[in-house]
């Protein structure tokens, strides 16, 4: 059924926008990057295509014939790029804005900690990518999802600011395949009852389309369809949409594609709703899933199928996802919310002028690096109000080939407040697990392939993914289980490793800007150590192990909210509990 929901979305935009040819006489651009941002007619066109919930790690890109035709032979497959908090809003917030979560403190869905008027509240709505762009020259277009919160109710207080077209999905009805409300520019909303939502979705695509070209300027125009996230039925409760009043079902597909993959299952590898319970804090008291559950709801499949828009020339596509997925990975029914790889490495494609054909490679890139990535190929300076706390992505053999010997290999990853369960609720299983909050890491590089984290319980986890990519063996449990656990990774004693890894995200549970990007600078403004591999020299034995505040919380809380995190690093500011300062350790 999932899968028949992705294809049915994705498939609308292959077929129907690929008919939608432009003539040669009205495409403008001619896609060279290099201008001064007087010279709009020089400046590329940007497609950017943001679908909902996809994951990577199910194989899902294996279902996409048109993605990988018109995409993936013809751009670069970044197969290790990572959202930085695996929810909806918070996501989409951190790559619109290029900053962490922690600084744009859009932590959740719904108010108080998140959703479109968390967004607007803490000043974003006038200081994010389409006015930037707009700045440069660009008209700015978007379709479909924006935002949680973002509802019938509030669209117009204030209207999302930034696009020069727009027409929104509007809560309570966004997730509704076929009971869709659009709202489009400063219009009232208008319901789209008995229609699939993905292709009223593809219309309003063609039709900025034409608007754009028609406009003779360069355009940025973003297609968020809601596919493959589950299909939810939800009222507003004191004005947002409560998704612990929500009825989840599998994604609806369009009638037409109802003959699409019929034995289409969920890949089962070894962290497929295991024997034996895996992680740490609630996933670890998960029961196993029944036979109901783990087949009848949790079947997964996709398709792609995306359009050539006729100016591919000068026209560069992102495609990529808010966030990833699971069903059944340790034992988890449907959603999101985890660290677990499921969750958080998603697709990301990009094809354009300069970049890479049929090319894949393993450089780590973030939804924070997206902001700057598309700044830099419209020509745009980084406003002095943006605070990025990513870097661009190379788009260019020498740039990707440069980037493999420098560019940083950790991904910071956060998380406050709950996890759901999307599929049906059954008697005696919980939908919904609080303290879920958690702060962490991932490495990743020739060398290293690790992944930490501190729960807020102050619970902490470590998996060495090259030995187990399912991440079913945390390192640092002193269980049952884990006695035959290994005490050293690659030569090195886990507590070595560990401490190495708690005292960079230590700095990077706050980061702000470059310090995001280059963590290791912080700890060593030397500049004599870059990575982990730097820092493992037993020169710094004793200032990573004995030297360092830890990563503590002092509470669970549902937000962000800075007493309840522990120390926090401060540059030039903070003290250990040693009483020596940062500066005279590194």
């Amino acid at each position: 059924m999932l899968a028949l929901g992705l294809a049915a979305v994705l498939s609308v935009l292959a077929t129907q926008v690929a008919a939608n040819t432009f003539p040669q006489n009205q495409v403008p651009l001619t896609g060279n990057t290099q201008h001064d941002e007087s010279t709009t007619a020089e400046q590329p066109n940007i497609v950017f295509i943001l679908t909902d919930d996809q994951d990577l790690q199910m194989q899902s890109m294996d279902y996409l014939p048109l993605i990988k035709k018109h995409l993936r032979d013809q751009g670069t497959f970044y197969k290790r790029h990572f959202c930085t908090t695996a929810l909806c809003c918070p996501s989409r917030v951190s790559l619109w804005t290029g900053k962490a979560a922690h600084n744009t403190n859009v932590t959740d869905v719904n108010p108080p900690y998140g959703g479109y008027p968390k967004f607007v509240s803490q000043g974003l709505n006038e200081n994010y990518l389409p006015i930037w762009l707009q700045d440069a020259g660009y008209n700015t277009y978007y379709t479909g999802k924006m935002f949680n919160a973002h509802t019938v109710e509030n669209y117009n207080s204030p209207h999302v600011a930034g696009w020069t077209g727009s027409d929104f999905l509007l809560d309570p009805y966004t997730y509704s395949y076929l009971n869709s409300t659009y709202q489009r520019n400063h219009e009232a909303p208008v319901s789209h009852e008995g229609e699939y939502s993905v292709d009223v979705l593809a219309e309003k695509a063609y039709g900025f389309l034409d608007d754009a070209v028609s406009a003779g300027r360069p355009f940025f125009l973003a297609l968020a369809p809601v596919a493959p996230h589950s299909n939810l039925n939800v009222s507003l409760v004191n004005g947002f949409a409560e998704l612990g009043t929500a009825i989840f079902s599998a994604p609806i597909y369009a009638e037409r594609h109802a003959h699409l993959f019929k034995d289409v299952k969920v890949p089962r590898p070894d962290n497929f709703n295991p024997d034996r319970p895996s992680g740490s804090n609630w996933v670890k008291k998960l029961p196993k899933l029944s036979e109901e559950i783990s087949v009848d709801e949790l079947v997964d499949g996709v398709v792609s199928r995306l359009a050539d828009y006729g100016i591919l020339d000068n026209t560069y596509i992102i495609y990529t996802s808010d966030n990833g997925f699971h069903i059944g990975q340790h034992r988890l029914r449907p959603g999101k919310e985890c660290g677990f790889e499921e969750d958080i490495n998603v697709p990301l494609i990009i094809r354009g002028p300069g970049v890479p054909q049929d090319f894949v490679t393993d450089i780590v890139t973030t939804h924070t690096d997206l902001a700057p990535t598309i700044l830099d190929l419209v020509g745009r300076k980084v406003p002095e109000t943006a605070h990025l706390d990513g870097e661009a992505i190379p788009l260019t053999i020498s740039g990707i080939s440069d980037a493999t010997k420098t560019r940083h290999e950790h991904v910071n990853v956060e998380y406050w407040g709950f996890a759901i369960a999307e599929g049906r609720k059954f008697p005696g299983h919980e939908n919904r697990w609080w303290n879920n909050t958690y702060k962490a890491l991932r490495i990743v590089s020739d060398s290293w392939n690790l992944y930490y984290s501190v729960w807020c319980t102050n619970e902490h986890e470590l998996y060495d993914l090259n030995t187990d990519p399912g991440q079913l063996i945390n390192l640092l449990s002193h269980d049952e289980q884990s006695t035959a656990a290994p005490t050293y990774i690659q030569g090195y004693s886990l507590e070595k490793v560990a401490a190495r890894l708690d005292s960079v995200l230590f700095v990077l549970k706050s980061c702000k800007e470059e310090t995001c990007v280059h963590p290791w600078r912080a700890l060593h403004p030397a500049g004599n150590v870059e990575n982990l591999m730097d820092a493992l020299s037993s020169r710094y034995d004793q200032f990573y192990m004995q030297q360092q505040a830890r990563i503590e919380f002092d509470r669970c809380e549902n937000g962000y909210i800075v007493d309840a995190e522990g120390p926090q690093f401060e540059k030039d500011g903070l003290v250990d509990r040693h009483g020596l300062s940062w500066s005279e350790w590194a």
